[in-house]
């Protein structure tokens, strides 16, 4: 045990995850690659669970954070705050939200928070709908709607939880139906709960499911339940803290898959807009954003550092349309992943869309999750320079692939390469 590991252990909480049996010192990265305590360089496959979107140490970033951080590092948003409005108003206008009204936090959590309080207020109620397999953040209320036992270490909550089918397509009662068959069954499903309720404030969904295990379902499906939802006067939450900026390559928004009932009432956002600064925040429609009656402010949300970092970096994204990248690198990988998956056993499924790819692995003959497999690839992979994520539902039996933006077609294959040998060498 190194020393660092043991003074970790001595004062954090054990159930502070650290991946690999010999924990890994990351001290410093480049581009898609990080070092080491030791000097051992990886390919970055995991970006600090999604969050450097961009790359590593982006000079564009770094300077504008020196910047401003030589002006000034903290105001509150008690004051007038030049960055924060400017990346306000270009949130705003890109998340599709009309009379779209910004705040922000500093992480996913708070601001799946932030969207749970503005939700429950606006509607007058407690219940909220959530998909089973799900996962929106650490607190107290994000955990008690979070459908994932794995990472729902407490029953309370100050709300009123109703989960839904539909976020996983390959398991569970309708994964042998159509896609067309899938979505009929999982808005006949919603149609029912809805019987035996009072209305609830909001359905809360993730686009992709991250922590799940990347999985997707059906593109329309929450098109489907909008229009069930509007029935009712439900609120319809976009959890994009994993699948905005253009991660998933077709769409700037996850929910955008979903768009034939027009765009959510609120979507969340963090992750990747800070590129490793701690950004999040909450765009909703005006009559929701405004409807508290009370004073509140966030005391680092909004931070001038951060907003001009989130200012730099999205400039950067689009500038290099590191969506298009995502959509063009990331369909060359997932398809390099599926060759590999047909000569390995145990791996059941590849899914994802752009830089967000999902490696399911089973035991080999079985249907049955098989977690063992799952971290032994992981080490196996970070001895060849590889660093991977992983997660799922039941048990935490997927590989998650989600490098930065700006990977190239070159490392995108060093990367598959890795992970080919990894899998054969673990089975």
């Amino acid at each position: 045990m190194s020393d660092l590991y043991a003074r970790h252990k001595a004062v954090l909480p054990d159930w502070l995850a650290l991946y690999y049996q010999d924990p890994l010192e990351i001290t410093h990265g480049e581009g898609r690659h990080v070092w080491d305590a030791d000097g051992n360089k990886y390919l970055d496959f995991f970006g600090g669970i999604l969050t450097t979107m961009t790359a590593h140490a982006l000079p564009e970033v770094t300077k504008a954070v020196s910047e401003q951080a030589g002006r000034i590092i903290h105001s509150s948003t008690l004051y007038l705050n030049r960055p924060m409005v400017e990346l306000a108003e270009r949130i705003a206008q890109l998340s599709g939200i009309p009379d779209a009204r910004v705040f922000f936090t500093t992480s996913g959590t708070e601001a799946n928070d932030t969207a749970l309080l503005l939700a429950t207020a606006h509607r007058r109620s407690n219940q909220i709908l959530a998909m089973r397999n799900s996962y929106h953040g650490r607190s107290f209320s994000a955990v008690g709607i979070t459908g994932n036992k794995g990472w729902s270490p407490t029953s309370l909550s100050p709300l009123q939880t109703l989960y839904v089918h539909g976020g996983v397509r390959t398991r569970g009662p309708y994964a042998g139906l159509s896609d067309a068959g899938f979505i009929a069954a999982c808005v006949e499903d919603l149609r029912d709960l809805l019987g035996h309720v009072r209305a609830p404030a909001a359905l809360i969904a993730e686009p992709v499911q991250g922590v799940g295990g990347f999985t997707i379902p059906p593109d329309g499906l929450y098109a489907a339940f909008r229009e069930v939802l509007d029935e009712h006067g439900i609120l319809w939450i976009s959890d994009e803290v994993q699948t905005g900026w253009g991660r998933t390559g077709e769409h700037f928004w996850g929910w955008q898959a979903h768009d034939a009932a027009g765009p959510p009432d609120m979507l969340t956002f963090a992750k990747g807009i800070g590129n490793g600064m701690s950004i999040g925040g909450v765009v909703a429609r005006a009559e929701i954003m405004n409807c508290l009656d009370s004073n509140s402010i966030s005391t680092f949300g909004g931070s001038p550092v951060t907003m001009a970092a989130g200012l730099a970096n999205l400039s950067y994204l689009l500038e290099h349309d590191l969506q298009g990248n995502a959509r063009r690198v990331g369909g060359l990988l997932i398809e390099r992943l599926r060759a590999i998956a047909a000569q390995v056993d145990g791996v059941r499924e590849v899914r994802g869309r752009g830089l967000m790819i999902g490696v399911e692995l089973v035991k080999p003959g079985t249907g049955e999750a098989h977690p063992e497999g799952a971290a032994a690839v992981l080490e196996a992979a970070r001895e060849e320079g590889l660093l991977l994520g992983k997660g799922g539902g039941h048990d935490t039996s997927v590989l998650r692939i989600a490098p930065p933006l700006s990977l190239t077609v070159a490392e995108a294959e060093e990367g598959a390469a890795i992970l080919d040998r990894a899998l054969r060498c673990t089975r």
